[in-house]
C-alpha cells in the first residue's frame, strides 16, 4: 500500500524539497509523503545509517532520494552540505527544518553546555540550514520552508531550553517571512503537540508511564500522528499556502487551551470515531513507539 495522502498525486512534481532529521519520526514521515506527491527528497542528519533506511524505504516506494550527513550546528558543514544538495539536484524548492532534540530536566540542573547543545540543535542549527538554503538558491528560485518547533505556549517546565530554543524559532520564522518575501520566498512553521513519534523512545525508560500518560490532557482525547503532523507541513509548502507567511500552524488537539477551574473533559473513543477528529493515518510505514507496547 502507497502512502495515503489527502494531497493530489503530482503536487511536488519536478520540486526538490529538503528535509532536516529525516532519518526518524515526523521527518522520515513527511519526506515519505512528500516523495509520494513527486518531490526528490535530499535527507539530512547526522546518522547515516537512520538516512539510509529511509532512502532504501523511499526508493522501494517508487521515489527519488539522496543522503548527506551533516552536523547542522557547525556552519561550515552546513554550507558544504547545502552546496552539495544544490550541485546533485540543481536547487532547492523547499525546506523542512525539522532537526531537533532534548532532554529532561529543570532549569537549576542545566549546564551551560547542555544548554548550548539544545538551543544550538533547535534554534541555530535551523537558522543556519535555513540561511544557506536561502542564500545558495532561493534567493534567486523562490521557494517554501517550514520549520518545526513545538508545543511550547506557556512554556516548557522541565526543558526550559528547548522551549526557549523553540520560541525563539518561531521568532526567527516571522523575522526571515518579511526579510525574504521579496525573493518569492515564504516562511512558516508548525508546532505538533503530543504526537506518537518514535522521538517518544529517546527518553529514559522510567519516564515511559508519564509519557503514555500525556494524552489524558489532550482535549481530543488522544495522540497525534506523524501523518497528521505531516499533513500540516506539506500543506504550507504547497501552492494552496501561497498566501501564508509567517505563521505558526499547531497541530496539537487544542492541549495549550487548557484552563484550570475547565472541566477536565476529553473526546472518548466514541467522539474519536467521529469523521471531524478521527485520526488519521495515512503513513504506510509508520511504526508506533515502542513505549506504548509495554
Amino acid at each position: 500500500m502507497p502512502y495515503q495522502s489527502v494531497f493530489a498525486p503530482g503536487l511536488f512534481a519536478g520540486k526538490v524539497v529538503l528535509v532536516t532529521g529525516g532519518g526518524s519520526g515526523i521527518g522520515r514521515c513527511v519526506a515519505h509523503e512528500l516523495s509520494a506527491l513527486g518531490a526528490t527528497l535530499a535527507l539530512v542528519g547526522r546518522k547515516p545509517d537512520k538516512l539510509q533506511a529511509v532512502l532504501d524505504e523511499i526508493v522501494q516506494d517508487g521515489g527519488r532520494a539522496s543522503l548527506h550527513v551533516c552536523d547542522i550546528r557547525q556552519e561550515d558543514a552546513v554550507k558544504a552540505t547545502i552546496a552539495e544538495v544544490i550541485a546533485q539536484h540543481g536547487q532547492i524548492d523547499g525546506l523542512v527544518n525539522n532537526a531537533g532534540g532534548q532532554f529532561m530536566t529543570p532549569l537549576e540542573a542545566i549546564t551551560a553546555k547542555g544548554w548550548e547543545a539544545v538551543v544550538s540543535t533547535n534554534l541555530t542549527g535551523g537558522f543556519l540550514v535555513a540561511r544557506e538554503c536561502f542564500g545558495q538558491s532561493m534567493r534567486k528560485t523562490g521557494g517554501a520552508i517550514v520549520n518545526i518547533v513545538a508545543d511550547m505556549w506557556g512554556s516548557m517546565p522541565g526543558m526550559g531550553h528547548s522551549g526557549a530554543a523553540r520560541a525563539g524559532m518561531v521568532s526567527l520564522t516571522e523575522t526571515a517571512a518579511v526579510e525574504w518575501a521579496g525573493n518569492g520566498v515564504r516562511v512558516n512553521a508548525v508546532a505538533p503537540g503530543y504526537i506518537a513519534s518514535s522521538g517518544m523512545d529517546n527518553y529514559p525508560e522510567h519516564l515511559a508511564p508519564m509519557l503514555r500518560e500525556m494524552s489524558k490532557t489532550v482535549p481530543l482525547g488522544r495522540f497525534g500522528t506523524e501523518a497528521e503532523a505531516a499533513a500540516a507541513i506539506v500543506f504550507l509548502l504547497s501552492p494552496a499556502a501561497a498566501f501564508i507567511s509567517g505563521s505558526t500552524l499547531r497541530v496539537d488537539g487544542a492541549r495549550p487551551q487548557v484552563r484550570m477551574g475547565w472541566p477536565a473533559r476529553t473526546a472518548d473513543a466514541r467522539a474519536q470515531e467521529r469523521d471531524a477528529i478521527k485520526p488519521f493515518n495515512g503513513f504506510h510505514r509508520a511504526v508506533s513507539p515502542k513505549i506504548f507496547s509495554k
